[in-house]
This record gives structure tokens, sequence and C-alpha cells, in this order.
């Protein structure tokens, strides 16, 4: 009886552990394929004139000549966004966008790297006046107070022009043109400054999913309810610069740091003359914030107890229910390895359940 027990125990944590994982490649643990470099200066997306093939949709995206890009959050488990199909290596990122209203609605701009380095522009669909900013380096979540707030009235009525330029001094957020935060590796957290390259995201999630993490839905303004949709987030156009050049980047060691890029057929920072000549001061931040999760942790979380949400790949929270189990978008990831719905712990859920079953087929009989 106790071999059994013991035994089934031990195999339900082991494939419990393999199942909760969930990681792309990750250049600081191991040889990953070289990411595409967009290599270009001032290239804009006017998506009013309809998609750009730059980018990968998933979910409700169209296009108007109004509106530009639509994505629409109509029911559950809905999270439409757009994807780069490249990287940047050091950048100036422009995105014109009208953010979504709703209780527990998160509209999001995101540049995000294969290491898991962060720089984020965040929306509340319940707050119509502020927004959010928000960086994390190499995945590390052990924090959530890096995220601070800005005033901006209006942000789901009428289109604002929201930046993020960013090279291997400073990280500065602008909206309309006017600084709102400036971030250094002097004065980001230790190892925490974003620094590899780096892909684009942009789109809406519902924070507030009831089947989320209570702290998300606390986060996200509240609980939302869908009868009160669609709901609707915009981006008219964006404009971008890479501040190196080359065909691609890959990771010369497992540092992750930005000395250690390589672009190949270029040179990281060789687009000298894009970038900003001058420092940025830093303005005073509205007010920090204590508990802002990551946007994306859904597409690269990396821990031994995380269940892929039934929002995936739109989740902000760093503990959602285990009772989750992944949508059903097919998903490349940005270092071009297919993933299926839900990642890599979707290889292990048949395993998961089966032994399950096969461990209480064992051991009913031994308790009667």
């Amino acid at each position: 009886m106790r071999f059994f027990l013991g035994a089934a125990l031990g195999l339900i944590s082991s494939t419990l552990v393999v199942a909760q994982t969930y990681t792309d490649c990750n250049p600081t643990k191991k040889t990953c394929p070289a990411d595409p470099a967009f290599g270009q200066s001032d290239k804009t997306f006017d998506f009013t004139s309809g998609a750009s093939d730059a980018f990968k949709s998933t979910g409700s995206v169209t296009y108007d000549s109004t509106n530009g890009a639509t994505f629409t959050i109509s029911k559950q488990g809905d999270g439409p966004l757009i994807q780069s199909g490249w990287y940047i290596m050091f950048g100036r990122v422009e995105c014109t966008i009208k953010a979504a209203a709703g209780t527990g609605i998160v509209s999001s701009a995101v540049l995000q790297s294969d290491d898991l380095d962060e720089i984020d522009w965040e929306w509340l669909g319940g707050n119509n006046a502020q927004v959010q900013t928000n960086y994390f380096g190499k995945g590390d979540t052990t924090s959530y107070s890096r995220g601070a707030y800005h005033d901006n009235a209006g942000n789901h009525d009428e289109f604002h022009t929201f930046s993020i330029d960013w090279t291997s001094t400073q990280i500065v957020w602008a909206i309309d043109g006017k600084t709102v935060r400036v971030l250094t590796p002097e004065t980001a957290d230790t190892n925490q400054y974003p620094q590899s390259p780096m892909m684009i995201k942009v789109g809406v999630w519902a924070g507030g999913d009831s089947n989320n993490a209570q702290g998300t839905i606390d986060w996200a303004g509240g609980e939302t309810d869908y009868t009160q949709g669609p709901f609707k987030m915009y981006l008219k156009s964006m404009t971008v610069t890479d501040y190196s050049t080359g065909t691609s980047y890959k990771y010369g060691d497992t540092s992750g740091s930005w000395e250690s890029i390589v672009a190949e057929g270029g040179k990281v920072n060789g687009n000298k003359a894009a970038e900003p000549t001058s420092t940025e001061s830093a303005p005073l931040i509205t007010a920090t914030v204590d508990s802002v999760p990551v946007p994306w942790s859904g597409t690269h979380k990396e821990t031994t107890s995380w269940v892929t949400p039934n929002v995936w790949p739109w989740v902000a929270s760093d503990s959602p229910s285990a009772s989750s189990t992944g949508s059903q978008y097919d998903w490349e990831s940005g270092s071009g390895q297919n993933k299926p719905p839900g990642g890599d712990s979707m290889i292990y859920l048949p395993l998961y359940v089966s032994s399950i079953a096969f461990l209480f087929g064992c051991l009913f009989p031994l308790w009667r």
C-alpha cells in the first residue's frame, strides 16, 4: 500500500511539473535560431490601408479606412493581437492607438524578447484618464513594482501616439511626443534593464475574466461582463526604426547582454544616425504600481508552478487558475518554433490525464 501510494504521488508530482512548464526557446539557456532583423528606419505601417504581411494576427482583427486595425473581444476567451515577424535591436516604436473601454478589459502594446526582456504600455478599460508603463528583464517576475501610472485623459475616446525609444543607455516612454518616463541601466532594478532583440505585439485581452486569478481581476479593474461588449481597441498606424542593421540577430553567449548580440550582415547600433542625440531627463511619475503583472506571461512564463491559462496568450498573472487549459490558436514562437495550443505544456496533458486514470485504477482496489 505504501509503495503504491509513494509511487503514485511521485508520478503525479513529476508529471505535473513537466505539464506546468511553458517556454519558447530561451537563448540564455540553450542555442536558439537567429531572429530575423527589421533593419530599417522610419517605416510606417498604415493599418487604415489594410493588414500588413509584416505582422501575424491572431483572433478577431479587422481593418477599415477610419480606425485601422480593430481588435475585438466579443466573448470569453477572445484575445486578438498582431505580432511582428521580425525583431529590432534597440530602436523606436510609435503606435497611434485608441484603447478599449470596458471593465476588466486591457489594451497592450509590448516589446518582447526571446530571453524574456519586456517593455510595455497598458491601458485599463475602466480608466479613461491614465496609462501604465512597465518593464521586465530576463523573465524575472519576483517583483511587480516596476510599473508606473501616467495621466492621459481620453484614452478610450480618441487616438493618441504612444512611443518607446529604446537604446543601450535609456528607455523613453512618450505620449503625443511628451516624455512621461525614462529608465536607464542605473535606475532599473538590478539586472533588469531590457537589452536583447525585441518583437512587437499589440492587442487586447480580458484581465477581468472570471477564470483569472483574483489579483489579476482586481488589477484589471474588476470582473468583465461580456454582455456589455463587444469591446474594441484600435491601432491606426505604427512607425518603427531599428537602431541596428543586418539580416538577423543571434545571441553570442548565454548572458543576454546587448554586447553579446551578433547582428549577422550588419552591426548592433549600426544605425546610430537614427538614435536620439541627447538623454531625456525623467519627469515626475504620477504613481508607482505595486502589483502590475506581466501582460504576456502566458507566452513565455518559465516556472514549475504555472498552468497554461485558458485565455492564452493574454494573461497578466503569475498564478492563473489551475483549471485553465489553453485556447485553440495555432501559434509560432518568435524563434520560429511551432507550438501546440497552450505551448509545450499541452504536449504532456494526455500523459498527465492518463497517469491520473492509471493511478486511480491501481489504488482504488487497495482502499476497498
